[in-house]
């Protein structure tokens, strides 16, 4: 991870066993796009949702909603249920290499006949 300022924030989160805060900050910084939706308790458990289209109605919108009897993993679960559906980490992403142009042309080869 890139030493910026919100990492060293991070960092010192985790150093005082902030957790919650620390999930927060780590949403914020992996995925921006990404905003907590709700977090609530209910019966025992912290029921945790992330949405990248908060404006829209909860019928809409296509939150990730997670559970957990521990409200910092509820949020951790779900930032690993936004990253598992594809929402890529802001500052960890893999570097892509580019493709090498052929001169080669795409054939169409389905037969309807």
């Amino acid at each position: 991870m890139r030493r910026t300022a919100e990492a060293q924030r991070l960092d010192r989160l985790v150093a005082a066993g902030a957790w919650t805060d620390a999930a927060l900050a780590l949403i914020a910084i992996e995925l921006p796009r990404w905003q907590l939706r709700r977090l609530a308790y209910d019966e025992g458990e912290w029921h945790c949702a992330l949405s990248n289209q908060r404006d829209l109605p909860d019928w809409l919108d296509s939150a990730v909603e997670t559970h957990h009897p521990d409200m910092a993993m509820a949020i951790l679960d779900a930032f690993r249920a936004v990253v598992c559906r594809g929402g890529t980490p802001h500052l960890t992403q893999a570097p892509v290499r580019a493709i090498q142009p052929t001169d080669s042309e795409p054939m169409l080869c389905e037969n309807y006949c």
